[in-house]
């Protein structure tokens, strides 16, 4: 679920299909998200799951999974 959701938000701001975002996509290489862009879905991510993502911890997201896995974390 955290990761429907998750590729639904990436996907609505690179907008691009969400069918092309799985768990091993990478933010950078494989989408091209820019600083900017990520930046925005973290902005996003917050808003949909009520969360405050650390700076810190942003910058270690590699792939769509690594956020996945932060998201769920944070909602136990």
């Amino acid at each position: 679920m955290v990761l429907e959701k998750l590729s639904n938000i990436v996907a609505e701001q690179l907008g691009m299909d969400n069918g092309a975002i799985k768990a091993e996509t990478m933010l950078k290489e494989d989408l091209k998200a820019d600083s900017l862009d990520i930046v925005e879905i973290i902005m996003a991510i917050e808003e949909e799951f009520d969360i405050q993502v650390d700076d810190e911890d942003a910058l270690k997201f590699k792939t769509i999974g690594d956020v996945a896995v932060y998201i769920e974390s944070l909602l136990k």
